[in-house]
């Protein structure tokens, strides 16, 4: 893991571990890649390609399942779930409210995200208790989406990646 200091938006200064994370053009099913800031594979996220909603494995860079993500179909939100070990670990949610979107990444007991920013312009932050823990933000001028994370240090990295998986999933789904 390397870790580099961030200035927020405040001016405070803290440690962070910075992915890439960029989606694969040609792949069957949603793909993407996970680099460090070496530019080194970190993580793999491999949708599968015919399936009843969206579904995929996060995996290390030797093909471990750390994660599994499925998409909860019968669902009045657009939702999400998390798994670890086979057993529930998270659900991500889209929330709905009056001006801008909102999602809630819920985990059991008092450690929830709330994750704000402008989606549209793929521009938003994780928070827990109101401290943002991890910013998320979108390189234009490709040919697939790429993203560029910072975590603070600390948090949970894989949590946070996946969740930043399903938000580009279901904003991809929109039609603006």
């Amino acid at each position: 893991m390397i870790l580099c200091e961030t200035i927020d938006r405040t001016g405070k200064g803290y440690l962070t571990v910075r992915y890439m994370m960029k989606q694969k053009i040609w792949a069957m099913g949603n793909d993407f890649t996970i680099k460090n800031e070496n530019n080194e594979s970190v993580y793999l996220i491999d949708g599968k390609a015919f399936s009843f909603g969206d579904k995929l494995s996060f995996q290390d860079s030797q093909g471990n399942e750390l994660a599994y993500i499925s998409q909860k179909l019968l669902s009045f939100k657009k939702c999400y779930e998390i798994y670890n070990d086979g057993e529930l670990f998270a659900e991500v949610r889209k929330d709905f409210t009056l001006f801008r979107d909102k999602y809630t990444v819920d985990i059991p007991g008092p450690n929830d995200y709330e994750v704000r920013g402008d989606f549209f312009d793929h521009e938003y932050s994780f928070y827990r208790k109101g401290i943002e823990v991890a910013m998320v933000s979108k390189s234009y001028f490709t040919w697939s989406d790429v993203f560029g994370i910072d975590i603070i240090e600390g948090e949970d990295d894989v949590l946070i990646l996946a969740a930043a998986v399903v938000i580009d999933l279901v904003n991809d789904d929109k039609e603006y």
